[in-house]
């Protein structure tokens, strides 16, 4: 069995791809790596299957992908795209029998906590109305699930400070545009890595393609997909550009690591 096995559930941009009328090549594509959902991965690490954000599609994304358990919640920051299908975690609930432990950063927990305020108040008469969470707050210092060790990797989305996390040889980097010298120590001798990277115009807060590219070579992963992919970017024509070694994700993507 694989000590690592990845699922990208989602490798779309907040809006999502097609977007709400816009009929763009890439939106009106009928190629399925054109379809993108909201991001999110799902990692079985050893014996723990960890699902890292809450997207706004994550019941479909589990459906398609035949996810019907989860032992963990990553959550990389705050942004809606990130975390509001949290109230899907009501049947994961259901199915383990137990609650949900969902880590983040103080920041991060505070603005669910604000969001889906309903989930942390007592409700006698209609318990099953409402995601059974247990909210642990993570720093930059390892994380243990279960027999396993995972390593976040603090980074910047613009000014807001958000988490890729480390699972083995596999790291996965979202939302962001600058890598600090001490995360991007932890990010040497990866096998696979997913990293950011929107669109080939700049932006402020995502990685643009040139600069994936560039700090994708600057972290030497034996391989790179890129994710939170937006309409620019259209698969087939991007992927026959890249270097190798680099390649966008789609939704539906496996990846098995030893």
């Amino acid at each position: 069995m694989a000590d690592v096995e990845v699922v990208v559930l989602g490798s779309g941009t907040s809006h999502g791809i097609p977007m709400i009328g816009c009929h763009c090549e890439v939106c009106t594509s009928s190629d399925p790596c054109d379809k993108r959902t909201r991001t999110s991965v799902f990692v079985r690490y050893g014996d723990q299957r960890i699902l890292i954000d809450t997207s706004p599609e994550l019941r479909l994304q589990c459906v398609a992908n035949g996810i019907d358990a989860i032992d963990a919640i990553l959550f990389t920051h705050h942004h809606a795209d990130h975390v509001v299908g949290l109230d899907d975690l009501r049947r994961f609930n259901w199915l383990m029998k137990r609650y949900m432990t969902c880590y983040g950063t103080e920041r991060t927990l505070d603005r669910i906590r604000r969001m889906f305020a309903y989930a942390f108040e007592p409700a006698p008469d209609s318990p099953h109305s409402k995601p059974n969470l247990e909210l642990r707050t993570i720093t930059s210092e390892p994380i243990q699930i279960g027999d396993r060790t995972i390593l976040p990797i603090p980074m910047m989305h613009g000014r807001l400070p958000v988490l890729g996390f480390r699972f083995g040889n596999f790291a996965y980097c979202t939302d962001c545009s600058f890598i600090p010298d001490e995360s991007m120590e932890r990010l040497t001798g990866l096998d696979v890595l997913i990293l950011d990277a929107l669109r080939r115009t700049p932006h402020p807060t995502h990685f643009n393609l040139e600069q994936a590219i560039d700090w994708a070579g600057r972290i030497g992963a034996k391989q790179t997909y890129f994710t939170h992919i937006a309409h620019e970017l259209k698969h087939d024509q991007t992927n026959a550009d890249l270097p190798d070694g680099m390649q966008l994700a789609y939704d539906g993507l496996r990846l098995t690591m030893t």
